[in-house]
């Protein structure tokens, strides 16, 4: 007889619109591909999954999508057994009626919660500990991280690789480009927008309006398009819109799939991006970036973006580490960035190599899948 795949189950509450469904949708597929897992994802918001996978049937309870195993996370639970493995993705509460059927279940299931990524030094000493118990099931952290000694980070086999051809290739990328409906402007500093709202942002805009080198901004359908259209002084920007200001032109995309998005990242020369899922994405496009933080009570999350500052500006110059240093912490204090923005530009090529070195470094490592089964494998 065939070898019974081991079963998963990744349960995960939609937050924060994309990201974690983001996270727990990359880390399904891989399971499922690289490692030959059988893998059920159990989601609250499929509305919110659609705009991920334009296929998912958003009133069904089970369906297969790319091999997982997708399936409605129902306000009334109905009973159901245990898998072998079970990722609480973010802190997520499990239904009680599946901690029951963990705890019945013999052998008892690897229960391991999935946190939020973060640079801090912490982590380190908290990765893979045990932490609550519900009857007999023990459960673990498991921490992404970009240091050794953490859950590393979300990566596909061959997707640098495929990076890199993709970007050593002007006729792939125009076609891409073409597809989204994007004619670059000639000579044009190509950057793509994902972020929160942030009042900084009309500063940035008017100094790329007055630069001497055309800027052409790509901004996906998303939530940053209020402040976009305040600084325009238009209303209802959507999909295929495009407005010229003087040197810059902005040009509003649709919200699409993550291996398009990942091409999109790839396709420019810098990347503003949001939460963690494309946080990450933009770090495997080597390319220089802007993180939006997700704002968290007390501004916690500022102790997040220092420690990430930290590692990510080693091995910068002084003039080059402030540069960058200082327009993430504008743009995260939502405060004028201008200045920050021209400083940054004076540090390109420098800034261009790092954030390739930054990327190889982080590849260096095992992906988060990776370890997940690896960690698993290790506690049998």
């Amino acid at each position: 007889m065939p070898e019974m795949k081991t079963r998963w189950d990744i349960f995960c509450t939609v937050v924060d619109n994309f990201g974690d469904i983001g996270v727990t949708w990359r880390l399904a597929r891989q399971l499922v591909a690289e490692h030959s897992l059988a893998v059920r994802l159990w989601v609250d918001d499929l509305r919110a999954f659609e705009r991920l996978c334009p296929d998912i049937d958003v009133a069904a309870a089970q369906q297969w999508q790319e091999g997982v195993d997708v399936r409605h996370w129902p306000a009334a639970w109905l009973p159901t057994d245990a898998a072998d493995v079970v990722i609480a993705a973010f802190a997520c509460q499990l239904p009680s009626a599946y901690m029951d059927a963990m705890a019945a279940r013999d052998p008892r299931p690897l229960w391991m919660n999935l946190d939020y990524l973060s640079a801090e030094d912490w982590v380190i000493g908290c990765h893979g500990l045990p932490s609550v118990k519900y009857q007999s099931v023990q459960k673990y952290f498991f921490f992404p991280g970009f240091q050794e000694g953490t859950g590393g980070l979300l990566r596909e086999g061959g997707l640098l690789e495929r990076r890199r051809q993709f970007q050593q290739s002007a006729e792939a990328q125009r076609e891409f480009l073409q597809s989204l409906g994007i004619d670059p402007v000639p000579g044009a500093l190509l950057i793509s927008l994902f972020a929160y709202e942030n009042t900084g942002l009309a500063s940035w805009l008017e100094v790329m309006a007055g630069d001497s080198r055309p800027t052409h901004l790509l901004v996906p359908e998303g939530r940053i398009l209020g402040d976009v259209e305040r600084w325009l002084g238009v209303e209802g920007l959507a999909a295929g819109a495009v407005h010229v200001r003087d040197a810059l032109t902005v040009q509003v995309l649709p919200f699409v799939r993550q291996d398009q998005y990942d091409r999109l990242l790839w396709s420019c020369e810098f990347n503003a991006v949001r939460g963690e899922d494309s946080f990450v994405r933009a770090q495997w496009a080597g390319r220089p970036l802007l993180w939006h933080i997700y704002r968290q009570d007390e501004d916690i999350h500022l102790d997040k973006l220092e420690a990430f500052l930290t590692l990510y500006t080693e091995g910068l110059s002084a003039p080059a580490r402030e540069a960058i240093s200082g327009l993430w912490r504008a743009w995260n204090g939502a405060d004028p960035v201008a200045d920050q923005w021209l400083a940054t530009r004076k540090h390109w090529p420098e800034l261009q190599k790092h954030a390739e070195a930054w990327c190889l470094e982080q590849a260096s490592r095992a992906d988060l899948a990776t370890a997940l089964v690896q960690f698993y494998r290790n506690w049998l």
